[in-house]
């Protein structure tokens, strides 16, 4: 046997909802030699590079009206396509794996040019551009949502869920203190527009701070009202790294929709409000939670529809009724798999064979 070691590019750029699933596909990975494409300027500068060779390419996200612009990006993408086989050939890649997001329109047509094999994941339940106009030129196009093939007739496709990072899989301690019997309610807007969920909460914080329960409150970095609200059971963070343990801990999160933030909330059995982000790219983030309201996991908002006064009463009670809470809780775990990564790992492992 020849201990040459395989070679895999993948292709993950932009937000957190594409780098983590990759890089816990990658975890499993170990006995690959993986080199990581990119973004200039994106959060995979900051994550990647510590761990694996770093290239990037220069290109935009397509708009849908046709103009001057238009032509640069043409101009971009056929400049990413070609560095991308290129880079293929020189390092002599076997198996391309991409999670979606422009990056992958070079990353799926290089593969193609350079006859490697290719898998695009898709987390959310409305598939993106790239992965509609694409995904049939895949080896295989691997979902986040089971209901997501009815979009992709001509695709191969097979459900795995997304993958989340090793730490949600175990115990995570968390680093502040708080009292072990009290209800704790984690809100989180997500890397994008938290501001107008950061408000809807703040309004609704002193009614439940008022029952002794406890917020954990996320809030981005982008909001002006940061610091105006005190109490000794208000936690308020722009950002914290232990996502496991703070939803292992949660009794009830308010969220945004992203699949990402969907998956934990499923693999930590947290019973959710979801308010989409209202301007997500063809209403997305409204698909992927309904899934979970239609399971019962969860219940879903439209953001111009919810008052404080809708969203403190509809939490109030939830928290109130824990059969009510524990049956939410159990269904979150029927929408997610716990070892997506592996899944993703073994059908690498098997196209490269």
């Amino acid at each position: 046997m020849s201990n040459h070691k395989s070679k895999l590019l993948i292709a993950a750029s932009g937000t957190g909802g594409h780098l983590f699933p990759a890089l816990a596909v990658a975890q499993q990975l170990s006995h690959y030699d993986i080199q990581w494409l990119g973004v200039p300027n994106r959060l995979e500068t900051s994550l990647v590079p510590d761990s694996y060779p770093l290239h990037t390419v220069d290109i935009d996200g397509f708009q849908t009206k046709l103009g001057v612009k238009t032509i640069f990006l043409l101009a971009k993408m056929a400049g990413a396509i070609a560095f991308t086989y290129r880079l293929i050939k020189k390092e002599k890649i076997d198996l391309v794996f991409t999670t979606g997001g422009y990056i992958s329109a070079p990353a799926i047509i290089g593969a193609k040019l350079a006859k490697v094999p290719v898998i695009l994941h898709e987390s959310n339940y409305l598939p993106g551009k790239v992965t509609k106009l694409l995904g049939k030129r895949c080896n295989l196009v691997a979902l986040g949502f089971e209901g997501s093939k009815k979009y992709l007739p001509k695709a191969k496709t097979q459900w795995v869920s997304t993958p989340v990072r090793q730490e949600f899989l175990s115990p995570q301690p968390l680093d502040f203190k708080i009292p072990d019997n009290v209800p704790v309610i984690v809100a989180m807007g997500g890397s994008q527009g938290a501001v107008a969920l950061n408000k809807l909460v703040r309004q609704c914080a002193p009614a439940w701070l008022k029952n002794g329960w406890y917020i954990v409150h996320l809030t981005g970095n982008r909001d002006d009202d940061f610091g105006t609200l005190e109490h000794p059971n208000y936690i308020e963070m722009t950002f914290y790294d232990n996502m496991a343990g703070l939803l292992q801990r949660a009794d009830f999160a308010i969220s945004r929709s992203g699949a990402s933030a969907l998956t934990e909330l499923a693999i930590t059995k947290t019973p959710s409000v979801l308010i989409p982000y209202p301007f997500a790219a063809e209403d997305h983030q409204f698909l992927n939670a309904q899934v979970f309201a239609e399971a019962d996991a969860g219940l879903v908002f439209r953001q111009n529809d919810l008052t404080p006064d809708v969203l403190q009463k509809t939490v109030t009670k939830l928290i109130k009724d824990k059969i009510k809470l524990r049956q939410m809780s159990n269904n979150c775990k029927k929408l997610a798999l716990f070892d997506s990564a592996e899944i993703l790992a073994r059908i690498i492992n098997a196209m490269n064979h």
